[in-house]
C-alpha cells in the first residue's frame, strides 16, 4: 500500500511542480509575517561561510545561537512557511554561501489546496538549487516532524499526518545519497510509540518543540557529527 501510494505521489510531481506556485507560494502568508521576515533578512550584511537554519516556525523558533553557543548562526526560518515559501527566497541564502545549512520545512505543505504531493519534488528542487548556487555548502535535510492530537484544534491541516508524512520522510532518506545531502531524522527521536509527537518535547499547541524538544534537536545533530 505504501509502495502504491508513493508511486502515485511520484507519478503527480512533474504535473503539479509546474503552474502550482503562483496560486501557493502566499497561501500562508496573510498575516504579513513572511513580508516582515524577508525585509529583516534584506537588511543584514551579507556574510559568507556561516551555519543557516533554514525552515518554518520550528527554526524560526529555535535560539540556535544559544543552542550552539555560536553567536554567528544565521536563523533563516519563517513561521507559516512551506516548500514553495522556501523556494522563493533561496537566492537569500545562495549569496552568503553557508557553511553548513539544515533545511527544515514540510508540514505547512498539508495546508495547501493541492495537498502535499509536490512537497518531495520541492525538496530535491531546493537542494539543486543550493548546490549549483554554493557548491562547497554541506547540506542538511531534516524530517517532516510528527505532531500529537492537540493540533486537532490548534492545527487542524497538520493532525492524523503520520502515515503520510513517514512515506515522505522514507523517500527522503532513500534520495539523500544521489543528491548530496545528509538526511536528519528528528521525528524518530521525538515521536511516541504511537508514533505522534512525544508531549514532553511539545508545546501544548502539538507542533511546536518546547526546550526540550530543542534540546533533542541539538543532541541529534551533534551525535550524527553534523555541528
Amino acid at each position: 500500500m505504501r509502495t502504491l501510494f508513493l508511486c502515485l505521489i511520484l507519478g503527480l510531481l512533474p504535473f503539479l511542480s509546474q503552474g502550482q506556485q503562483a496560486n501557493n507560494d502566499t497561501a500562508l502568508y496573510k498575516s504579513g509575517h513572511y513580508s516582515e521576515r524577508m525585509a529583516i533578512f534584506k537588511s543584514e550584511p551579507v556574510i559568507m561561510g556561516r551555519i543557516i537554519f533554514l525552515g518554518n516556525s520550528i527554526t524560526e523558533f529555535g535560539d540556535w545561537k544559544s543552542l550552539l553557543n555560536d553567536p554567528t548562526v544565521i536563523n533563516r526560518g519563517i513561521a507559516g512557511d512551506n516548500t514553495y515559501g522556501v523556494l522563493a527566497r533561496l537566492n537569500d541564502i545562495i549569496i552568503r554561501k553557508p557553511k553548513k545549512l539544515f533545511i527544515e520545512i514540510g508540514i505547512n505543505d498539508f495546508a495547501l489546496e493541492t495537498g502535499q504531493q509536490h512537497f518531495v519534488q520541492n525538496i530535491l528542487s531546493i537542494v539543486r538549487q543550493i548546490r549549483l548556487g554554493s557548491p562547497r555548502t554541506k547540506i542538511y535535510v531534516v524530517s517532516i516532524l510528527p505532531t500529537n492530537d492537540n493540533v486537532k484544534t490548534n492545527y487542524p491541516f497538520a493532525w492524523n499526518k503520520e502515515r503520510e508524512s513517514n512515506i515522505f520522510n522514507d523517500y527522503l532518506a532513500k534520495r539523500a545519497r544521489d543528491n548530496h545531502y545528509y538526511f536528519v531524522n528528528l521525528n524518530k527521536v521525538l515521536r511516541d510509540k504511537d508514533g505522534k509527537l512525544n508531549s514532553k518535547y511539545a508545546m501544548a499547541d502539538g507542533i511546536h518543540l518546547n526546550k526540550s524538544g530543542y534540546h533533542i534537536y541539538l543532541m541529534l545533530l551533534k551525535s550524527k557529527g553534523y555541528i
